[in-house]
């Protein structure tokens, strides 16, 4: 069984003059797909489109995706993913999980598990009262029935990035108006971002609570190195929590199977980062043999900022691990 996280950065029909069109992005993401060769796959930064139905409701859905897969391997797959309170996919960067076997139950958690933080920016101007702080984007936590393995629980993330949050009197457009406006707004996105990991790690025990042997793959685009706070967060190693008894509970990083030299998902101004990573519950460590990171033509992503040309592919490398059932 291959199992693969692929953030396809903003996969979307609209282009600009600078940013490719899907149709030019359609054939080099195919080529991807058909290389990942996976039974589950999970992405990120998948968009929605608007149409209007046959009863002339406006709706939105997955089509640009739904079109990348037409005709391919993946077109007969169980597909689930992130809705609004509404019922319908998100306008923008939803989470979704492709599977070969049979969906089950599909579940999404943004603050449920931990109330909204109240927080008062203090480079804020004109001066705010506390406000509650929260994140964008939910966790999706599906389960399936593998006809070997039984029930698996695949819980996909995209946790908050390093792009520091607004603060209201400290930007004009992209430009910053003090350092310490900036820091602010840093300080906030990592509180997000930690705090998305702390629900993450709440809902696995959770899971683990109702089923000690729970076979769990956590996958996604972390926004984090793996020696960082949100990973570590969610892995709950033995070293962080000194309790040799919650070693049950400890979510393997697939990663440790690739040499250090060439475990990168993500370039920055020539800085290889691992910032999308999957995750194994112990019980599934014995059918683990082997993880692939796709990066032989990962481009820099500073790049296309210095004149905002983007590339038809993504700028995240995709990440296979491969179990031998």
């Amino acid at each position: 069984m291959k199992v693969a996280t692929y953030n396809i950065e903003n996969l979307d029909f609209k282009g600009t003059e600078l940013n490719p069109v899907f149709q030019e992005r359609k054939p080099v993401l195919q080529a991807m797909l058909r290389r990942l060769d996976s039974e589950l796959i999970f992405f990120q930064e998948i968009h929605g489109q608007e149409y209007t139905d046959e009863g002339g409701t406006e709706q939105r859905d997955l089509l640009a995706l739904k079109d990348l897969l037409e005709d391919g391997p993946y077109e007969n797959y169980f597909l689930a993913s992130t809705k609004t309170s509404e019922n319908k996919v998100y306008d923008k960067r939803n989470l979704v999980i492709l599977s070969k076997y049979p969906i089950t139950e599909v579940n999404q958690y943004r603050n449920d598990k931990i109330e909204k933080l109240g927080y008062r920016k203090v480079t804020a101007e004109p001066a705010e009262e506390v406000k509650d702080v929260s994140w964008e984007r939910p966790i999706l936590h599906v389960k399936i029935d593998h006809p070997e393995l039984g029930e698996l629980h695949l819980i996909n993330l995209h946790l908050k990035s390093r792009l520091a949050s607004n603060v209201s009197g400290q930007k004009d457009g992209y430009k910053w108006n003090s350092a310490a406006g900036w820091a602010e707004g840093y300080f906030l996105s990592s509180i997000k971002r930690v705090g998305q990991a702390i629900e993450t790690r709440i809902l696995l025990d959770e899971i683990f609570e109702q089923e000690a042997d729970a076979k769990i793959i956590v996958c996604g685009d972390f926004n984090a190195e793996p020696d960082q706070v949100p990973v570590e967060a969610i892995i709950g190693s033995v070293e962080n929590t000194s309790n040799p008894s919650l070693r049950s509970k400890v979510m393997i990083p697939c990663s440790n199977g690739i040499p250090s030299s060439i475990q990168y998902s993500h370039l920055h101004h020539g800085h290889k980062n691992l910032l999308d990573h999957m995750l194994i519950s112990q019980s599934l460590v014995p059918y683990f043999q082997s993880a692939s990171i796709f990066n032989e033509n990962l481009h820099d992503e500073s790049l296309p900022f210095a004149s905002d040309q983007k590339f038809p592919e993504s700028d995240h490398a995709a990440f296979v691990s491969t179990f031998k059932i």
